[in-house]
């Protein structure tokens, strides 16, 4: 089942659910006015929104043209957004970039902040920059949505909590980095606004490629027309969604609606390009010892996407472009 949100209906939007081919929509009247409220009564919601796409696709409801110009993120705005980074690779080459040492339980326990959860980029919308010497980049991620889930999941327990499953940008703006980290007190300023593709789906929709609460397949990324890189989202996610789910709820619990996500999706083979610019500067100061592309600018343009095995577009399009904000 694949969920979106359109952008009438106020702040959080209009529930709908969309077709298997991503061609249609129907909203979800009469069940939930919005995936939030969906979430928060997901045990009698789910069926009769898989009740209803089963009619979209046997052709009982006409349903509207799917227009992604006409979706805001899945989720407008969620209780929380905790970003992780299960990607060793990924943990290893952004330090290098920075002249920072990977941590010492870098593979034994799970990195993760806390973002900005109140105000999400729609799939369509312009990635805002207020000064290119902030150094914006892109970051291709998965993330799985929450239903309730208590203190004390241990991964072994922790698939039934994942109700669905999306596609992010987590802008980052580089440069602001090292000065925050310096404080001691994390990210803040160089993580702006966080846009996601249209589509939340449940993990049915991708098959065996969805097992040991990991996406097994690529996730690509493409800058002003070219790939910039497809990574495989599986095998070198050291730390799955469920490792992830076991570290977060080590202390407190959490609400339906809560966003983890997986981190830049990362591949030591260098033919698989990159999921980000920071990446791609750092194999470029390693090879030719400065970097030689730069980071995002004015105009340019961020396409983000994952297909499955037969070539369907699972979660939709990411599309923005980056724009000059006063």
């Amino acid at each position: 089942m694949r969920l979106a949100t359109l952008r009438s209906g106020g702040r959080d939007g209009t529930l709908v659910v969309v077709s298997a081919d991503g061609a249609r929509c129907v909203r979800a009247e009469g069940i939930a006015r919005t995936l939030q409220a969906a979430l928060d009564d997901w045990a009698v919601a789910e069926p009769k929104l898989r009740a209803l796409g089963a009619r979209l696709d046997a052709g009982e409801i006409e349903g509207v043209p799917v227009r992604a110009e006409d979706f805001h993120a899945p989720l407008p705005r969620a209780y929380e957004w905790v970003d992780g980074s299960a990607y060793i690779n990924h943990i290893v080459l952004v330090r290098k970039a920075r002249g920072a040492e990977p941590p010492e339980t870098l593979e034994t326990d799970p990195l993760v902040y806390q973002g900005g959860s109140g105000v999400f980029l729609a799939p369509t919308d312009d990635i805002p920059l207020p000064d290119p010497a902030w150094g914006l980049d892109f970051e291709a991620e998965l993330c799985v949505v929450l239903g309730d889930t208590p203190r004390g999941v241990k991964a072994a327990d922790a698939a039934s909590y994942v109700k669905l499953l999306m596609i992010c940008n987590d802008v980052t703006l580089r440069n602001l980095i090292p000065a925050e980290l310096k404080k001691g007190f994390g990210f803040f300023n160089s993580k702006p606004a966080t846009g996601f593709a249209p589509f939340a789906i449940t993990p049915d929709e991708l098959g065996d490629a969805w097992r040991d609460g990991r996406v097994h397949l690529p996730l690509r990324s493409i800058l002003n027309g070219t790939v910039a890189g497809e990574p495989d989202a599986g095998p070198e996610m050291h730390f799955s969604f469920f490792d992830l789910i076991e570290h977060i709820t080590k202390t407190r619990s959490f609400t339906a609606g809560t966003i983890l996500g997986s981190g830049t999706v990362s591949n030591e083979d260098e033919s698989k390009g990159v999921s980000c610019l920071a990446e791609r500067r750092m194999r470029e100061i390693l090879k030719y010892g400065q970097p030689r592309t730069p980071f995002l600018e004015p105009g340019d343009k961020v396409e983000i996407e994952m297909l499955d095995g037969a070539g369907r577009n699972l979660f939709g399009t990411i599309r923005q472009t980056v724009a000059p904000a006063g």
